[in-house]
């Protein structure tokens, strides 16, 4: 496990990085893996209630799934956050069969707590939430032929929950974009640049191998404030 502590938007952040321990099963696994994580931020004087977003990765899709299955469970009620999840074996170095990242605020107040925003009608992962004037969007994708299809519907979808959470892309403070291993950044940032005209202060890029269902080429993460 490697953990990081941080200062941005004028919050302080815990984030947790790890293989779980290899286990009879990858819901064993992200069990194990929470239950270390949930110690480690109590440590902080924090716990997973204080969790804004997390990205599991699976060693392949059996594991993605039991290990998302297992995520929800546990990440419920207080604990709820925004997410998504990949398939992706090069990121393992271990045995192990799950992987999770975790990002944890400590509110400027304790008693604050995060509005939740679910897709209507509700499904799996959450739309985004608010905590402490910071929006955090769970991954956006979209199956459609093409990259530059796919983009087209992804885009729109996330401007929407920006403004539904009362900001728009002039305050996205960071883009995370991971996109299927048969795609190209180069391509993939020309669309970008081409349909949002706002500069994003920071963005991130990575390949996986795949994602929730088959078909799709790139998900898309966004943080912002209000």
């Amino acid at each position: 496990m490697r953990k990081r502590l941080f200062s941005w938007l004028g919050r302080e952040f815990v984030e947790l990085t790890g293989e779980a321990k290899p286990a009879a099963s990858a819901t064993a696994e992200a069990q194990g893996l929470f239950e270390r994580y949930e110690q480690e931020l109590r440590g902080h004087g924090l716990s997973l209630d204080n969790t804004v977003r997390t990205r599991l990765w699976g060693n392949d899709r059996e594991s993605r799934d039991l290990g998302s299955l297992e995520r929800v469970k546990i990440l419920a009620g207080k604990a709820r956050s925004a997410s998504s999840s990949f398939i992706s074996p090069a990121h393992f170095d271990s045995g192990a069969r799950v992987a999770i990242d975790l990002l944890a605020m400590r509110p400027s107040r304790p008693d604050l707590q995060k509005a939740l925003k679910e897709y209507d009608p509700p499904i799996t992962p959450l739309r985004y939430l608010i905590y402490d004037s910071v929006v955090v969007l769970s991954g956006v994708t979209a199956v459609l032929p093409t990259l530059e299809e796919q983009m087209s519907e992804i885009l729109p979808r996330i401007e929407g929950s920006l403004k539904d959470a009362g900001c728009s892309w002039r305050q996205v403070v960071q883009t995370s974009f991971l996109l299927h291993r048969s795609q190209n950044f180069e391509t993939l940032e020309a669309i970008f640049e081409n349909t949002v005209k706002t500069k994003v202060p920071q963005t991130e890029y990575f390949h996986v191998d795949g994602y929730s269902s088959a078909g799709k080429l790139i998900e898309i993460e966004v943080t912002a404030t209000i």
